[in-house]
């Protein structure tokens, strides 16, 4: 395809990812997996739980024995031993024997049951060895007793190559005997500002000048999907200097992401630039916000050049960018989720592209969903990307205009990770 040609929202991306794969898997500490892709099986060394154990504190049985136990029949057992949690019992519990038991301790031999302390009535004692502990009700085989291996076998698979390390998962793991986690690499990724005009925030204003944001808001991006951003100096507007930055930064980044000079005025060199070093491959895609947007690939690092207004931005990042790192990452899920939603008013569209709103997604007083469009959405504004928590959108080549009051449409959730089932 002609890289100069309008490329849908869905050509776009598909070009995108088809030239990013996984990267190299790298080991990392157990606590440095947490929302990594495990890139190998991983198995457990031992039985979980490697015993049969106590599931609460109580008096270790034979169930046998309580067979006829009735509030007007009890059975009384001898209490012959105590067993706390990391302790084991000697022996085995004989006939008309009991053992105190804390939650977590082995079971002792010959017991198949634990009965909770709160049921159990003490006959002139303390409940501890040497007592008798008297029985109202009969105990059924294993209660109230977690079975050896119960959660997983040893040489079992814990995690499969390909999930996600949850929180959860780390316990799980650390139980498993698993201290070291292969997973994909996360993408290096240089941020490139491009601008005569534009100030590092801690510096004074200058007439004419504004102050770099961009780079910020993009690094946040990268940071938040699980990329380590660098945000590499301001370039001014000059052909030169962009392409020795871009240059440079292909040899040690994975990613390369510029913001401004994307479209086709006097002074945006990002197109020719990509096009002279490598290989050009788009330029337009068929959005609004974002509808000058670069892709190509310079040494063998994929570069994505940016529109300079935040909103367009932030929406070929969410749109494009935020699911090619995601790839990178060996993640299998890639695409927020979406749902759909009533929109609230009518909605003027005079333009024909896939129009992305920033908007607010709630539920009515009748508990259905419906989405509010931000009343100002110039691409210019970052504080309306702040308190949307979608993105509403508008389809390309509706007849509807404006789309009415009611209208059914999708929104693509920001606040939502991907692969969340809804």
């Amino acid at each position: 395809m002609n890289p100069n040609e309008m490329m849908s929202v869905e050509e776009a991306l598909d070009c995108v990812l088809s030239h990013v794969s996984p990267l190299e898997v790298e080991t990392v500490s157990l606590l440095d997996a947490v929302g990594r892709v495990v890139a190998e099986d991983l198995v457990s060394d031992c039985d979980i739980t490697p015993f049969d154990h106590a599931a609460m504190d109580g008096f270790a049985v034979r169930a046998a024995d309580l067979m006829n136990a009735s509030d007007d029949a009890p059975v009384s057992l001898q209490v012959v031993g105590e067993v706390p949690a990391g302790s084991v019992f000697n022996g085995e519990v004989g006939v008309g024997e009991a053992v105190r038991i804390m939650t977590g301790a082995p079971v002792p031999d010959a017991a198949d049951a634990v009965v909770k302390y709160e049921i159990v009535d003490y006959l002139g004692g303390d409940g501890r060895q040497g007592s008798a502990v008297s029985f109202s009700q009969p105990a059924t085989f294993f209660e109230n007793i977690r079975a050896k291996g119960e959660e997983i076998a040893q040489g079992e698979v814990a995690i499969r190559a390909g999930e996600v390390v949850s929180a959860a998962g780390v316990g799980f793991l650390a139980s498993c005997g698993v201290t070291a986690v292969p997973v994909y690499r996360r993408p290096r990724v240089a941020i490139i500002p491009i601008g005569s005009e534009l100030l590092n925030p801690e510096e004074p204003f200058r007439p004419g000048c504004i102050r770099d944001s961009n780079s910020y808001a993009m690094a946040a991006c990268v940071a938040q999907v699980g990329g380590i951003p660098s945000q590499l100096m301001i370039v001014p507007d000059k052909e030169e200097c962009l392409a020795r930055s871009i240059k440079l930064a292909a040899e040690d980044y994975d990613f390369i992401i510029t913001t401004g000079g994307a479209s086709n005025g006097d002074y945006d060199f990002i197109k020719p630039v990509v096009e002279d070093l490598g290989d050009l491959y788009m330029t337009l895609v068929n959005m609004r916000p974002g509808k000058a947007q670069t892709f190509g690939v310079v040494d063998g690092t994929p570069v994505f050049g940016l529109p300079g207004n935040p909103a367009a931005a932030y929406c070929g990042f969410e749109v494009l960018i935020r699911q090619a790192l995601r790839k990178m990452q060996g993640y299998s899920s890639v695409g927020r989720p979406s749902v759909k939603a009533r929109l609230v008013g009518d909605r003027k569209k005079r333009d024909p592209r896939r129009i992305y709103l920033r908007a607010s997604l709630s539920r009515n007083e009748e508990g259905v969903l419906c989405v509010v469009p931000a009343k100002n959405q110039s691409s210019g504004l970052f504080s309306t990307l702040h308190r949307a928590n979608c993105l509403a959108i508008l389809p390309e080549g509706t007849d509807q205009n404006p789309v009415p009051d009611g209208t059914l449409i999708d929104c693509v959730l920001l606040d939502v990770e991907e692969g969340t089932v809804l």
